[in-house]
């Protein structure tokens, strides 16, 4: 479906470029801006990757007998096949048991196939310079025997020599680690012939082109890919290009070397006879970061130079706000593909072009799916929400209000057109993965929410910069981000992660209003889309009061119950009110509020008043003050997906409630009158 999606957007946006000729022509202005960089982000990822994960469990238990400490690619390839040849070099630590075999995922067709069916085939494995005595596999499951099994906790060398063609997805329908055209596409649907080869190994296609592990948690320390092609053409690849070297034949090798930590789907090569193009960053605080763009030739320069120029803004602004562009010490840049959108290889993004959003994107993706990588594709929101997002950043810095606020708008629109999770259950699924409403959409949107409850952007930047310091080289999980906003914010934030990313679908806020004089009452009941999976949000929402003179006013009030009244003091005549005006919270589109002369507003409502309540985090007693001379009251208390867990009856003599029933967590109380009208409410930490 998004593929499908993807080429009907694709089609669109080929007719606005120019020709693909020596005539220069301009890109579109920004108000033409594409608002479609995560669908594809997400296309060019389920496109080339339409299966799931095929390693057995019992495979991964081998894998994780040991950590991978560094790889090193000395292979074969040219621009022209997908045809690869050479060895991987894995140092890794062994466990705290000796290693009798080296386990791996190398691709191979299947049992029966013909010999002309693309397969990489094992010539030799050597460990600690000894050979394999033999070599068992069962589809990409590959085991090494040991010659002599290498003890506990020590460093092992291992080198697999192999050869073959990588299998394509257009035709073994399981993935494409690796892709080669005959041509591209440039300007207004015209191609010319460019020969490139180029891999993408997210999320489980690494195996396709290179024996590896593909476990997200165990990152590399460091990597080398050379590849040997033929003179005409360069290589892109990770990190620092350290030398050339040629070779005879009209051979050249590219030698690339990166001493940061990196995850296998990270790891990539692009191979064509691209022109090179460095423009620089100068971040604030930090060094000069080169910017290297491998393009295809002079033409696809001149119609991109205005958007690739745009990188070092982006790269600086973003250092700003999540911290130092975490690779400065080797590069960042762009190796051109036609993937179908972009593919953030780490500091060296793989697109089919370039343009504002896709290329704000990729680059955000350096901090949030390269420094920081998901630590399981359950929560890959990590990774796509908050480079969604950088999208929106980089609009309100470099754009108008009005574009970005069109994003905003855009990518809830998207987001509500599913009521899942943005939690993935099933994490053998690409398609889910990589779902474009969920895991880019409304993970963009939780991000911005998170941005809304902390209601300070010092303090939402510096959690971003404190999570990038943290986490830094290594992976995450949701758990990790919500333990540093929950130092943020000074209070446990389960509730929130519970409803927006465990949780299922959206809230709709309907409201009905009235004014006496100076008072005003709102009255504002939430409903749940999808009640059977997440019952209640409970939330603040701003709300705009326009006043007959054309003034406004917009007050943010805690939505901590299913219905709710409000009462405000107000100087002048509200003519109407509008439901989170600036889009703050991911809340299904309704009507305005509208005036109900049948609500009293002639006096404060006693039910917005806060409570007193001690000790706050309590154990088994909760002590109230304050309460009204009424007699015996109801309380009830909520928890944080709006259930009511605990009704007791409370004592105006004796103000207190009974707690040794309730679990440990964020709980809402709410006193109510004999006819169920509110007396007051509060908020309580049971440890």
């Amino acid at each position: 479906m998004q593929v499908l999606r993807y080429a009907s957007l694709f089609g669109c946006l080929t007719g606005l470029f120019g020709q693909a000729n020596a005539q220069q022509v301009n890109p579109p202005a920004l108000t033409q801006l594409r608002l479609d960089a995560g669908d594809r982000c997400a296309a060019a990822r389920v496109q080339t990757a339409q299966r799931s994960a095929l390693s057995s469990v019992s495979h991964r238990a081998k894998m994780n007998r040991y950590d991978v400490k560094y790889y090193k690619l000395d292979l074969a390839m040219e621009n022209t096949s997908l045809n690869v040849a050479g060895s991987v070099w894995m140092r890794v630590r062994v466990g705290n048991q000796p290693l009798d075999s080296l386990a791996f995922e190398l691709y191979k067709s299947p049992n029966g196939s013909a010999a002309s069916v693309p397969s990489l085939l094992i010539d030799s494995v050597v460990v600690n310079g000894r050979r394999s005595p033999g070599i068992r596999r069962a589809g990409p499951d590959a085991t090494a025997a040991l010659a002599v099994a290498a003890p506990a906790n020590s460093l092992v060398d291992a080198r697999i020599y192999y050869h073959g063609t990588a299998p394509s997805g257009n035709s073994a329908a399981i993935g494409n680690g690796l892709s080669n055209r005959s041509q591209v596409r440039l300007g207004s649907g015209q191609t010319f012939p460019f020969n490139v080869t180029w891999s993408l190994s997210e999320p489980f296609s690494a195996h396709e082109w290179f024996p590896c592990k593909q476990i997200l948690t165990d990152k590399a320390d460091s990597s080398d890919v050379w590849v040997t092609t033929a003179l005409s053409n360069k290589v892109g690849s990770n990190g620092v290009l350290v030398r050339t070297v040629a070779l005879p034949n009209n051979k050249v090798r590219y030698e690339w070397k990166s001493r940061n930590p990196i995850d296998y789907y990270l790891i990539s090569v692009a191979v064509a006879p691209y022109l090179e193009y460095v423009n620089y960053a100068n971040p604030v605080g930090g060094p000069r970061v080169p910017i290297v763009n491998y393009v295809y030739n002079q033409a696809t320069l001149n119609y991109y130079q205005a958007e690739i120029d745009r990188t070092p803004g982006f790269i600086e602004n973003f250092s700003a706000l999540f911290g130092l562009y975490p690779f400065a010490n080797e590069k960042y840049g762009h190796s051109m593909a036609p993937l179908g959108g972009g593919m953030e290889h780490q500091t060296m993004t793989t697109q089919d072009g370039f343009d504002f959003t896709l290329t704000a994107h990729e680059l955000g993706h350096q901090w949030w799916g390269d420094n920081v990588t998901c630590a399981s594709w359950s929560d890959i929101w990590l990774n796509e929400g908050f480079a969604s997002y950088s999208e929106y950043l980089s609009l309100q810095a470099f754009s108008t209000p009005a574009n970005a606020r069109n994003w905003l708008d855009n990518s809830l629109t998207y987001a509500q057109r599913s009521s899942g999770s943005v939690y993935v259950a099933d994490t053998t699924n690409v398609g889910r993965i990589f779902d474009y409403y969920l895991s880019y959409k409304k993970g963009a949107g939780v991000v911005h929410m998170l941005r809304y409850l902390l209601n300070d952007d010092t303090k939402f930047f510096r959690a971003l910069r404190t999570y990038q310091t943290q986490f830094g080289g290594s992976t995450a999980r949701t758990a990790d981000l919500q333990r540093v906003f929950e130092a943020e914010a000074g209070r446990s934030l389960g509730y929130f992660f519970q409803q927006w990313f465990m949780g299922r679908g959206y809230p709709t806020f309907t409201g009905r209003w009235n004014q006496g004089g100076s008072n005003f009452v709102l009255r504002v009941t939430e409903t749940a889309s999808v009640p059977a999976s997440t019952p209640f949000f409970d939330t603040d929402v701003d709300y705009r009061l326009t006043f007959s003179d054309g003034t406004t006013q917009t007050v943010r009030l805690r939505q901590s119950q299913p219905t709710e009244t409000f009462s405000l003091t107000v100087n002048g005549t509200v003519t109407s009110v509008a439901v989170d005006p600036n889009q703050w919270v991911m809340d299904l589109p309704t009507a305005a509020p509208t005036r109900d002369n049948t609500l009293l507003a002639t006096r404060a409502i006693a039910g917005n008043a806060p409570l007193q309540l001690f000790p706050n985090p309590c154990r088994d007693q909760l002590q109230l003050s304050a309460l009204p001379a009424l007699g015996r009251v109801s309380a009830q208390v909520l928890d944080a997906t709006g259930r009511v867990v605990l009704r007791q009856s409370v004592v105006a003599a004796q103000p207190q409630l009974d707690t040794h029933t309730l679990a440990p967590g964020l709980y809402y109380l709410r006193l109510l009158g004999t006819a169920g009208e509110p007396l007051g409410r509060g908020q309580f930490v049971r440890e």
